[in-house]
């Protein structure tokens, strides 16, 4: 048969040899999608991120976030409240506060003891309290709080009841940080383990097992963080909803809406007014928890389109919550200075009676007087430089370079003969309460902490500068008191916040959920579950030297890590 010929240009109408091919016309680019959203929802996503806005609003989740959260305080409790009472005898500084404790139940007020009463107070005997007026230098509700322990713990007779307050608060706390980081990173996951990690710790387990003030200010600290927190979302979700009516009606944004009476926001100022009332370094966490509440506001003015964001947030968010929160602060503060008001014989309490004339003279008597005595407290504190040696430069708190040890007997109290064989065998026995940060926790916080100071710097993510506002409080303003005798005991006021910067960077490590490379993810989140591990395993390593447990010596010096622990 013929063979067809090879079609030519011509047949086909294609270009001839060598010819350009004319370009294909470009595809017209698909239409973006449209944004069906309300002007709340668009404005809300400004404010919150998505996983806020969708975190835990169905009620299985809320139940599944409480049974996780008491789940790990429950933990914590069997860390503090078994063998309470022991040592039985007054330990370090409970020596002064158990018993102006027992003495403001007795007189409503500080008062004296005879010389050396300590062994007849464990013994029960109180015999020895005077009713002349003792000087004392911290405000009074801490004291206030022992005082009610020991009425439900059983009297003075009990060391558990003397301990019985520190204990309740320190376990509630690890059930607050549960909460508040479940808050900060809209996961119960995170918040079990931020309370994992506070429920292990040294500083968190020895100052809930022994009666100072120190624990009852890191609680109250911290619920006035959790309120903010909660102000904080229950505000932008409000200023959302608020411009978006605003909007929507046609009228001018102006300076945005009014936020009216923020009950969070007040409740904090109580709270850190009840902290104030325990030790007076409150006032640094009211400094800085209320900067970064108004900068909060601040940033959520900008982020709905408030053209004069700074002043308009100064004026109607800023100068309402310092007027507001100052006054709360101050009220509150004095309110927990009720007993000394009300009992003439308080040291200083007739001061402006038995000195006409001098001090603030408009004053009411019973406030000259309690000025004159802030001052004489101011400068007890700002000049106390007696050697002691476990006084700690705050350097090295974030390490837990210096801890403080609480008790260490030269011999086993209350073991003796057969007893103390029975208990160590043929070596010699320890017994010690060694207020020591758990090592690991503490210094991959530390570590932690430059992450976050990086992040915080660079990407401005408020949640860095959640975490680091406590240590900003609670670590910095001691640099200026280094000339006086201070201790890394006072480190357990932002404790909860060197667990809070430690599970925010964990947070960055594992990242959110990648479906294009879930396996780094998972290997993220082995990492991260092998270094909780290792704190839980570490914090029941060290338990016995911070409950007081009677131990070999080989087992007490095999803890001794660095000989500026001894």
């Amino acid at each position: 048969p013929p063979v067809d010929e090879p079609a030519g240009p011509e047949s086909t109408g294609g270009p001839a040899a060598g010819a350009e091919p004319s370009p294909e016309p470009e595809p017209e680019p698909e239409p973006e999608p449209e944004d069906t959203r309300s002007t709340h929802e668009r404005l809300l996503s400004r404010l919150l991120p998505a996983e806020a806005i969708g975190f835990a609003v169905t009620r299985r989740e809320r139940l599944v976030g409480w049974a996780w959260s008491i789940a790990v305080t429950v933990f914590a409790a069997l860390l503090r409240f078994p063998g309470l009472g022991r040592p039985h005898e007054l330990v370090f500084d409970e020596t002064y506060y158990v018993k102006d404790a027992w003495s403001l139940l007795v007189h409503g007020y500080e008062a004296n003891w005879s010389q050396d009463p300590n062994a007849q107070f464990a013994a029960g005997d109180t015999s020895g309290l005077q009713s002349s007026a003792e000087y004392f230098v911290h405000p009074q509700l801490g004291k206030w709080l022992i005082a009610w322990g020991i009425q439900l713990g059983g009297g003075v007779g009990s060391s558990a009841a003397w301990r019985l307050s520190a204990a309740v608060f320190g376990t509630l706390a690890v059930l607050l940080i549960a909460r508040i980081a479940r808050r900060l990173f809209s996961s119960n996951a995170w918040g079990v383990v931020a309370g994992l990690l506070l429920a292990v710790d040294g500083e968190a387990v020895v100052m809930s097992r022994v009666s100072l003030l120190d624990p009852f200010l890191m609680f109250f600290v911290l619920a006035a963080f959790g309120c903010l927190l909660l102000d904080r979302e229950q505000s932008r979700r409000l200023l959302a909803a608020r411009t978006a009516a605003m909007l929507d009606a046609g009228r001018e944004l102006g300076w945005g809406p009014w936020l009216g009476w923020r009950w969070w926001r007040l409740a904090a100022a109580v709270l850190l007014g009840l902290a104030c009332g325990v030790k007076w370094s409150g006032l640094y966490f009211f400094a800085v928890f209320g900067l970064l509440s108004v900068a909060w506001d601040l940033t959520a003015r900008r982020a709905i389109g408030v053209r004069d964001w700074a002043l308009a947030g100064l004026v109607k968010d800023g100068l309402v919550a310092g007027v507001a929160m100052s006054a709360l602060v101050l009220v509150t503060y004095l309110g927990t200075w009720w007993s000394w008001f009300t009992h003439d014989g308080g040291w200083g309490r007739t001061w402006a009676a038995d000195n006409p004339g001098q001090g603030v003279t408009w004053l009411p008597p019973a406030l000259r007087s309690l000025l004159k005595f802030h001052q004489d407290m101011w400068s007890f504190h700002n000049g106390l430089e007696s050697p002691h040696s476990y006084a700690a430069h705050p350097l090295g708190w974030i390490v837990q370079w210096r801890p403080t040890s609480f008790f260490y007997p030269p011999e086993i109290s209350g073991l003796t003969g057969q007893e103390a064989i029975d208990a160590c065998g043929a070596s010699q026995c320890s017994q010690a309460i060694t207020s020591l940060g758990n090592p690991v926790l503490w210094w991959a916080g530390a570590a932690a902490l430059l992450v976050a100071v990086v992040w915080l710097v660079r990407y401005r993510d408020w949640r860095a500068a959640a975490v680091l506002s406590g240590i900003v409080a609670g670590w910095l303003p001691w640099f200026a008191y280094a000339h006086r005798t201070i201790f890394t005991f006072y480190s357990i006021a932002f404790t909860p916040w060197v667990v809070l910067t430690l599970v925010y960077v964990m947070t960055l490590v594992v990242g959110p959920p990648d479906p294009d490379n879930p396996r780094a993810r998972r290997r993220a989140l082995v990492g991260v579950g092998a270094l909780v591990a290792l704190v839980v395993g570490i914090g029941l390593y060290f338990y016995p030297i911070w409950a007081a447990w009677v131990v070999p010596w080989t087992f007490w010096h095999g803890h001794m890590w660095l000989q500026s622990w001894v």
